[in-house]
C-alpha cells in the first residue's frame, strides 16, 4: 500500500502526551462530526480561527473541508476512537505552488500536538503535488497558532497588518526539520512508553492455578521482584493466585490498570484485548503464540483503536530494574540482575541468554523487553527510552526485522553518541544475491544493505551472542582506545604470537614498541624478557612485575590498548605469585587505555576481574579479546568524526527528472528499463558526468556521429541496444577499438546481421582513456529506501565482490567512508607511483547518485559499470536504469507500525 493509499485509509501516531489518533483524509460522511467539533468550540477559539463568532462560519468550512476531492484542495482529519479532535485543510489559489492551510483543533485538545502532527502528515502531500510554500493569516494574539508554525522547523516568515500576522511556512525539508520531528517524536514516544515500563498498576490476564500456567509464572515473577505498584489477576475460576487478588474479568476490576499482561489462548486474544481498551487499559504485552493472520489483524486493529501500546505477541515478557519500579513481567527462570544494559529482543531464547550472560558478567540490566512478533513496540521505541531514562549506559539489540530502518538510522545514530548501542546481525544465513539483473542489485544482498545501516548509525553489530557479551564487557569496564595500535604481553611466547596473529586478522595493529618504552619495560620485567611486541615477559614473571608492565605500557603515547595473554605455570605455582595478580592489583594510576586479559585456561567464555574499582575483562580466548578491542576502536573512530551533512548541489533539475520518468511509466505503466537516451537524460539533469555519446539507427548515421565524437587516428566504440538487451557483453554486442569509416561501417553491418530487427539501434562513444574502472549504482530496497554501491568495476565486477554501500541520503561523511571501504581505495589515491583520481569528482558523482535516488521513487536499480577515473575527471562509461510505477514515500513521517 502506498503512503498515500495509507493516509486515506488511515494512519495512526502519537500526540505529545502519549496517547494515539488516527490521521486520514476528509471524507464526505464525516461532515457531521467536522460541523460538531466547530458547534462545540467555544466562542474564543472560533473567533480564533475565523477571525468571528458566526455560526455561518462553521457550516461553510464543514461543507468545503468534506467536499468529495478536488485538485488544489486536501483535507484531513484526526480521530480519537470514535470522536474526531482536528481537521486541517490547504488549497491553492492563483499560484499552484502556494496553498493557504488552516487548523482546528477540539477545545480540550489544545497542547497535545494535534495541529503539529496534522501539518506533519500535510507537508508531503503537498510537496509531492508542487507545493512549495504554505500561507496562513492568524490573528496578533492567537500565539497558540503562531507558536506551532514557529516550532514546525520549517523555514517560517512573519508579516504584519494590523491585527494580522501573515504567515508563510517553506515547505523544503532540512535537517532542522528533520531534527524538530525527532524531538517531537521522542517526547510522543517516551510518554507513551510510561505505562509500559513504569506501570503505577498491573493486571495478568490467564494467571491458572496450576504450576505450569505461564501466566501464574509471570504473576510469581513480578511478585517476587517487589512490584511497587498495585497488581491484580483476572481468574474466573479462582479468589487468589500467587497470594494475589483473582476478578473474574477485566471490566470487573476495581480500577483500570495502566498495564495489561495477556497469557490467554490465541482465540481469546483480542476479545480480552478489546475489554481492555474498554476498560481504560493503556499499554499490553501478549505473551500467547500462534495467532493467525485473521487473530493478529483484529489484535493490532484494538489496539490502534483504543490507543493503547503493545508488546508481542508471541514474547517473554518485559521487566524494569528501577528501584522505583522492581518488575519483572516474564516467565523467565531467573530473575534479571538490576544494571545499567537496556535490552530489546525478538527472540525470547536470545533474551534468556542474554539476561543470563549480562548477570553473569555482572552488568545487569536497566530494562528487558522481549518484542516477540513486534505488532507494535519496537527497538526504535526503546531506544528514545533508554536515551531518557537515566540508568542505561549500554544499549544491546537483536533485530531480526526493521519497520522503518531509516527512522532507526537516525534515533540509532543520536543515541549511539551517548551510548554504545550493540545488536547481533541476525538472518545472515538467508542472505545472498538478489534475483536482479544489474551487478549493483547482484551485489547489494540483504547483508550489505544491514550493514550500512549499522555503520552509518555507529550501531556495533556482532555476529553472535557470545561476541555481543564478550564486547558489552569490555565497553562496560573499560574505556576507548584513542586508535588501532595494541601492545602484546605474555608470560608464553606461543600465547603472544597467538594473540597478535588475531588482533591482526580483527584489523588492529601491534606495532614495534619505540626505544625508551622497550628499556622502560625491560626495566621492571625478570632477566630474559623480550620487549618487541609481543612483549614476552616469561614464565618468571609474577604479579608486580607484570602490574609495572601494564601500567608502564598502559600510559605510553604509542599504545592506544593493552591485551595480557597468561597460561598457568608451574613456576608461579611455586612462587605464589600468580601474574593475574597483576592485572586485578591496583594501578598506579588512572588508566586512560583500555587493558584486557586473555586467560587460556579459564571455563568461562568471558568474565570480569574486579580490582579497587575497575574492573578488567578477561577473556578464554585470544580472538574473542581482539574481536571485542577492534569493536572499541572503531566506536572510538566513529565518536571522533563529527556528524556527516547532506551537501546542496548545484545544476540539479529534479521538475525535468520527474517528467522524464513519468513520461516514460506514462507509456510503460509497469515499467522497465529506460532506453540509451532516457538513461543519458536522466544523468545529465543531475549533472553526473558521462563519456560523449550519439544514438544512430542506421550504418551512415553511425559513421556520421563517430566521425564527429573522435578526431584523426582516435577509436570508438559501438554498443548495440533493444529493449530487454542488459549484459551487452555477454551478448556479443560490444564492439571496440574501431578506427575510420570502414571499421565503423563494418562493425555496424555485422550487429545488423547478427541481431537483425531486434536491434533498434546502436550507442556510438569514444574509446574511454584508461583509467580505473569502477562501479557506482543505487538499488530500491522495498524496506530500507536506496542504497547507493561502490566498488571496483569493470565485466569482473562480480568476481571481485569489492563493494561497499550506504544508505541515501549520502552525508559527506558517507561519502568519503563509501570511497574508502573497499579493498581497491589504494588505487584511487595514488598506488605505487601513481597520482590520485579526480577524488572529488567521485565525490559528486556518489552525492548525485544519492541525490537523484531520494528524489525519485520510481527508480528501482541505477547500474553505472564502468565508471572511468582519472586524474582529470569522471565519468560513467555505460549506464542501465529501470524505474517502477511508485508513489513518493515520506520515510520520517511519525506514524505507528
Amino acid at each position: 500500500m502506498t503512503q498515500t493509499a495509507r493516509r486515506a485509509a488511515g494512519i495512526h501516531a502519537l500526540l505529545a502526551d502519549g496517547s494515539t489518533v488516527e490521521i486520514r483524509q476528509a471524507r464526505p460522511e464525516d461532515r457531521p462530526r467536522v460541523l460538531a467539533l466547530y458547534e462545540t468550540m467555544s466562542a474564543e477559539n472560533m473567533r480564533l480561527r475565523f477571525f468571528g463568532t458566526s455560526s455561518l462560519s462553521g457550516r461553510r468550512a464543514a461543507e468545503r473541508l468534506c467536499a468529495p476531492p478536488r485538485p488544489g484542495h486536501y483535507a484531513l482529519v484526526a480521530t480519537q476512537g470514535d470522536r474526531l479532535v482536528g481537521v486541517a485543510e490547504y488549497e491553492t489559489d492563483d499560484d499552484p505552488a502556494s496553498a493557504e492551510i488552516a487548523l482546528a483543533v477540539a477545545d480540550d485538545f489544545h497542547h497535545r500536538g494535534v495541529g503539529t502532527l496534522m501539518l506533519e502528515h500535510m507537508v508531503p502531500v503537498a510537496r509531492a503535488a508542487g507545493i512549495t510554500e504554505f500561507t496562513a493569516d492568524a490573528l496578533a494574539y492567537n500565539h497558540a497558532m503562531l507558536k506551532v508554525f514557529a516550532d514546525l522547523g520549517l523555514n517560517t516568515a512573519r508579516r504584519f497588518d494590523g491585527t494580522v500576522i501573515h504567515c508563510t511556512v517553506r515547505l523544503a525539508q532540512d535537517e532542522n526539520y528533520l531534527s524538530a520531528v525527532d524531538e517531537r517524536g521522542r517526547t510522543a514516544d517516551i510518554a507513551s512508553m510510561r505505562p509500559l515500563l513504569r506501570p503505577a498498576s498491573i493486571t495478568v490476564v490467564g494467571a491458572g492455578t496450576k504450576p505450569g500456567s505461564v501466566g501464574r509464572a509471570v504473576l510469581r515473577n513480578i511478585r517476587r521482584a517487589g512490584y511497587s505498584g498495585h497488581l491484580t489477576a483476572v481468574n474466573p475460576h479462582a479468589d487468589a493466585v500467587e497470594l494475589t487478588s483473582c476478578f473474574p474479568s477485566v471490566s470487573a476490576l476495581p480500577e483500570p490498570p495502566e498495564l495489561a499482561v495477556l497469557a490467554v489462548p490465541p482465540d481469546a486474544v483480542a476479545e480480552v484485548a478489546e475489554e481492555c481498551g474498554r476498560t481504560g487499559v493503556r499499554a499490553l504485552v501478549v505473551l500467547t503464540s500462534g495467532l493467525d493472520p485473521a487473530r493478529s489483524s483484529a489484535l493490532l486493529g484494538v489496539v490502534r483503536r483504543h490507543g493503547m501500546r503493545l508488546v508481542g505477541p508471541n514474547c517473554l515478557g518485559i521487566a524494569n530494574t528501577e528501584e522505583a519500579v522492581r518488575l519483572d513481567a516474564t516467565f523467565a527462570a531467573h530473575r534479571p540482575l538490576p544494571g545499567t544494559a537496556g535490552v530489546a529482543v525478538q527472540s525470547g531464547g536470545v533474551g534468556i541468554a542474554l539476561l543470563g550472560g549480562l548477570t553473569r558478567l555482572g552488568i545487569g540490566v536497566s530494562s528487558f523487553v522481549s518484542l516477540g512478533d513486534k505488532f507494535d513496540v519496537s527497538g526504535n521505541d526503546l531506544l528514545q527510552w533508554w536515551e531518557t531514562d537515566g540508568t542505561t549506559d549500554l544499549a544491546l539489540l537483536h533485530l531480526e526485522s526493521f519497520g522503518s530502518p531509516r527512522a532507526f538510522s537516525r534515533t540509532a545514530r543520536r543515541v549511539a553518541r551517548r551510548m554504545p548501542v550493540l545488536t547481533v546481525d541476525a538472518g545472515r544465513s538467508t542472505a545472498g544475491r538478489r534475483a536482479a539483473a544489474s551487478h549493483t542489485a547482484a551485489a547489494a544482498t540483504p547483508t550489505m544493505t544491514r550493514q550500512a545501516l549499522f555503520t552509518q548509525a555507529g550501531v556495533i553489530a556482532t555476529r553472535t551472542i557470545g561476541e555481543l557479551l564478550d564486547t558489552a564487557a569490555l565497553l562496560h569496564s573499560q574505556p576507548l582506545p584513542a586508535g588501532s595500535r595494541v601492545a602484546v604481553v605474555s608470560n608464553a611466547g606461543g600465547a603472544g604470537v597467538l594473540a597478535a596473529d588475531v588482533c591482526a586478522e580483527a584489523g588492529l595493529s601491534v606495532p614495534e614498541l619505540p626505544a625508551d618504552l622497550v628499556s622502560d619495560l625491560l626495566a621492571v620485567l625478570p632477566p630474559g624478557a623480550t620487549a618487541a611486541n609481543p612483549v614476552d615477559a616469561t614464565a618468571a614473571a609474577g604479579g608486580e612485575a607484570l602490574r609495572a608492565c601494564v601500567d608502564r605500557l598502559a600510559a605510553h603515547a604509542a599504545v592506544d590498548a593493552v591485551l595480557v595473554a597468561l597460561v598457568p605455570t608451574a613456576l608461579a605455582r611455586a612462587t605464589g605469585d600468580d601474574p593475574v595478580r597483576g592485572l586485578t592489583a591496583p594501578a598506579a594510576g588512572h588508566r586512560t587505555r583500555p587493558v584486557v586479559a586473555v586467560l587460556l585456561d579459564q571455563p568461562e567464555s568471558v568474565r570480569l576481574l574486579h580490582t579497587s574499582g575497575e574492573a578488567v575483562p578477561a577473556y578464554a580466548d585470544p580472538q574473542s579479546a581482539a574481536r571485542a578491542l577492534a569493536h572499541a576502536a572503531k566506536r572510538a573512530q566513529w565518536l571522533a568524526q563529527p556528524p556527516g551533512t547532506v551537501p546542496e548541489l548545484s545544476g540539479v533539475d529534479t521538475e525535468g527528472a520527474r517528467e522524464l520518468v513519468d513520461s516514460f511509466l506514462a507509456a510503460y505503466p509497469e515499467g522497465g528499463w529506460l532506453d540509451p537516451c532516457s538513461c543519458a537524460g536522466l544523468l545529465d539533469r543531475y549533472g553526473i558526468g558521462q563519456l560523449p555519446w550519439a544514438w544512430a539507427e542506421d550504418e551512415q548515421t553511425a559513421v556520421d556521429a563517430a566521425a564527429r565524437l573522435a578526431g584523426p587516428k582516435e577509436r570508438v566504440v559501438l554498443k548495440a541496444y533493444w529493449p530487454g538487451l542488459l549484459h551487452k557483453t555477454d551478448r556479443g554486442a560490444v564492439l571496440l577499438d574501431l578506427e575510420g569509416e570502414e571499421q565503423v561501417r563494418a562493425a555496424y553491418r555485422d550487429l545488423a546481421a547478427r541481431f537483425g530487427e531486434v536491434m533498434t539501434g546502436v550507442l556510438v562513444q569514444p574509446m574511454a582513456a584508461r583509467g580505473t574502472e569502477l562501479v557506482a549504482g543505487v538499488v530500491q530496497d522495498e524496506v530500507f529506501g536506496p542504497l547507493v554501491l561502490f566498488g571496483l568495476g569493470g565485466t569482473a565486477t562480480e568476481v571481485l565482490a569489492d563493494h561497499a554501500a550506504r544508505l541515501a541520503p549520502l552525508t559527506d561523511r558517507d561519502v568519503h567512508d563509501l570511497i574508502t571501504a573497499p579493498r581497491s581505495a589504494p588505487l584511487l589515491f595514488g598506488f605505487r607511483g601513481g597520482g590520485p583520481v579526480d577524488l572529488e569528482g567521485l565525490e559528486q558523482l556518489l552525492l548525485r547518485l544519492s541525490r537523484l535516488a531520494c528524489d525519485l521513487p520510481q527508480l528501482a536499480e541505477a547500474d553505472l559499470n564502468p565508471v572511468v577515473a582519472r586524474p582529470d575527471g569522471v565519468v560513467a562509461v555505460d549506464v542501465r536504469i529501470r524505474v517502477l510505477p511508485r508513489q513518493p514515500h515520506d520515510p520520517y513521517l511519525r506514524r505507528l507500525r
